[in-house]
């Protein structure tokens, strides 16, 4: 319970009270602060996400720059009440009229990676100099203005301006996708977000000169009698509890996103949903108590922990994503709920956001910096699951406790069962930025080693002298691929291919080389690159000569001079999505200069949750070419054992109306159905909430 002693003291000794609109300005103050805070998120992620591949790394080193500047934001407002008010005040006001300096809020090109940087530093970097020190001093805010409140009104406890400033951030994350993104370009949406920072900083600074005043106007024995009411001091243990609860709700919004959207699926709303789920356990937790039923969510906390333990090894969409969200919430609201019975008195406030800040980024940095150095595959959820099951015996007791330990011991076996299921016949399991990649061997109908980045199939080879060099899977016979490229041998048997992809996965395409041709691969993570040539041979085989360029495929291709590709391949995948900075206007323009007049465009569409096709064909029309798509349905006995197949869907785009005429596409090659009222995708506008299956 709070400590009321102080309050009381002060309202017998004087001390203003708090009227029903005198908490307006400092409510409003945090508001706006707390909405800026976590709007500017979403824009600066969403511009620089294409530069580092799309990748939901890029989302999760993000979150590692804002829990870290958000502990020191906190860590400001903890070690400048030593100030006095009226100091701190002014050092704070003169900071925020200098971060105006900084605006607006958008992204140099200059920071875009060359491809061979390493990700994580460049990416903290460039936040840093974008939107440092004004998303330091929003950071501030909450914290600071309890404190000035609570120094002015002495009878009124602070508390609940922390739920509020968190359903201010929780309206901004969710506005960006519904209310923002669709109708706003980036830049319009820097420049209003830096008009709405200017109106914070005259609004702080009115709050900050009223509280001044207030202070200075009154009664010294007022002040005197609540500084001098003996407050209990912080002990060593209860602030450890304090950053174990929030290191704990942090690592497991960090865990489960990364589970879902890089072993499940990579459809960006995914990312957003743990995080507002987040905010709102923060607002009901501080709220009022009520909201924490502490046996009821202790129940079911001992319930859900070993139930995800036991899911962990599930990649079906409709399980994992209402068990691992709600166990999430659950989680965060047993760890904030503990955390608001263990709130002190207003005067140690700073404090307690400080230590609640310090264990957000210990456990941002545990899962986002720490388990991709440290971890070769996606364990991170399973060690926070066995963490979280330790948390009942720890805050329980009596019988309670048993059970408790009960749980936990279940936990930890069903997470070593899950670990062992996922190295299963794994041959290689390597990690960097961009995710895990494996090998497993199959040895049935037809030895074949297959490579998997996520919980995707990236290609594989088929075992043996017999069918070395042979393509398979999604890039067979019969696929799109090799249905274009035998197009092109009888169209001009004799003359040299020059061929690009973006995405190299195991370097099946490169078997359909021939001698004189040229392969060129961009690929961006390094890992991938390794395994391809370690795993599989089809980089050794063929008679083409090939190439591999590290770094983004698009800004490869932006920096080099028209290729004239007879055909672009566009195959980079990071679990289940193509990035988006791929299928925009201005991507396909890019296409389209690396292409030669007759060239073709292959776009690997096969997607479980987003129908990328009318996208394709819109953008094909823009700029006068045709778009067909090529699906290969494999048959359980087609094929025989040279040809192991997968379904799969891949999109020629093309103004070579005679290659799509051709015996091995005219049959097989099929229009697609345009969607009425589906907006062209551009890198400042694309929706994926209108495409999704």
């Amino acid at each position: 319970m709070e400590n009321s002693t102080a309050a009381a003291a002060a309202k017998a000794a004087g001390s203003p009270v708090a009227g029903p609109y005198a908490i307006l300005p400092y409510a409003a103050t945090i508001f706006l602060s707390s909405f800026l805070l976590f709007l500017v998120q979403p824009i600066i992620a969403k511009q620089i996400l294409p530069w580092f591949g799309g990748s939901a790394a890029v989302w999760t080193t993000c979150l590692v720059f804002f829990q870290a500047v958000l502990l020191g934001g906190y860590a400001y407002a903890d070690l400048t009440t030593r100030l006095g008010l009226r100091r701190q005040a002014i050092l704070h006001v003169v900071l925020l009229v200098v971060s105006l300096a900084c605006l607006p809020i958008l992204a140099s090109t200059g920071w875009k990676p060359l491809g061979d940087e390493e990700p994580v530093s460049r990416i903290l970097l460039l936040l840093a100099a974008t939107i440092g020190l004004p998303y330091f001093l929003l950071s501030t805010t909450t914290p600071l203005l309890q404190a000035w409140y609570w120094q002015r009104f002495q009878s009124a406890v602070p508390y609940r301006l922390f739920a509020l400033s968190n359903f201010a951030s929780l309206l901004a994350l969710i506005g960006f996708p519904i209310l923002f993104e669709p109708y706003f370009t980036l830049p319009q949406l820097g420049w209003a977000w830096s008009g709405l920072f200017a109106c914070l900083v005259l609004l702080c600074a009115a709050t900050a000169w009223r509280s001044m005043r207030a202070i200075v106007s009154q009664p010294a024995s007022g002040r005197a009698a609540a500084a001098g009411v003996a407050v209990e001091p912080l002990s060593g243990s209860v602030q450890l509890k304090w950053l174990g609860l929030a290191a704990l709700a942090s690592v497991m919004l960090l865990a489960v996103s990364n589970h879902v959207t890089q072993n499940i699926s990579s459809v960006p709303f995914l990312w957003v949903l743990p995080l507002a789920l987040y905010l709102i356990t923060f607002i009901f937790a501080f709220d009022h108590p009520r909201w924490y039923r502490r046996t009821l969510f202790l129940l079911a906390l001992g319930v859900l922990t070993p139930w995800m333990a036991y899911e962990i090894a599930s990649l079906q969409l409709s399980v994992a994503v209402p068990l691992y969200f709600t166990g999430m919430f659950v989680a965060c609201m047993v760890c904030h709920g503990e955390l608001a019975r263990l709130k002190p008195d207003p005067r140690h406030l700073t404090r307690f956001y400080l230590m609640i800040s310090v264990g957000g980024a210990v456990g941002a940095v545990l899962v986002a910096i720490a388990a991709p150095l440290l971890l070769p595959g996606y364990f991170e959820l399973g060690i926070a699951l066995a963490a979280l099951a330790l948390l009942l015996p720890l805050r329980l007791s009596g019988l309670a406790r048993m059970a408790g330990i009960g749980v936990f011991a279940l936990t930890v076996g069903l997470v070593v069962r899950g670990f062992g299921d996922y190295s299963a016949d794994v041959r290689v399991m390597e990690r960097d930025f961009y995710g895990v990649v494996r090998t497993r061997d199959r040895p049935e109908p037809v030895p074949y080693r297959a490579m998997y980045h996520g919980a995707i199939m990236h290609g594989g080879q088929l075992l043996g002298e017999a069918y070395r060099n042979t393509p398979a899977d999604y890039f067979g016979p019969t696929s799109g691929y090799g249905r274009l490229f035998a197009a092109f041998g009888k169209q001009a048997p004799r003359r040299p291919l020059n061929i690009g992809v973006i995405g190299l996965g195991a370097g099946v395409i490169a078997s359909y080389g021939r001698a004189g041709d040229t392969m060129v691969f961009y690929e961006i993570s390094p890992r991938v690159v390794d395994i391809a040539k370690r795993e599989f041979t089809f980089l050794s085989d063929t008679a083409a000569a090939s190439s591999v360029v590290l770094g983004d495929g698009r800004l490869s291709l932006e920096r080099e001079a028209p290729r004239g590709y007879d055909m672009l391949g566009i195959d980079a995948f990071s679990g289940d999505s193509i990035p988006m900075h791929l299928i925009t206007r201005e991507a396909m323009a890019l296409y389209a200069k690396h292409i030669k007049p007759d060239g073709v465009i292959v776009f690997q569409a096969t997607n479980r949750y987003v129908d990328l096709l009318p996208v394709i064909k819109r953008l094909a029309a823009e700029l006068g070419f045709e778009a067909v798509v090529v699906s290969d349905f494999p048959e359980e006995d087609a094929g025989g054992p040279g040809y192991w197949r997968s379904t799969t869907d891949q999109v020629l785009v093309t103004r070579n109306k005679a290659i799509l005429a051709s015996e091995s596409l005219r049959e097989a090659a099929v229009a697609i159905e345009d969607r009425p009222g589906l907006p062209t995708f551009t890198d400042a506008h694309h929706n994926l909430l209108r495409i999704l299956k």
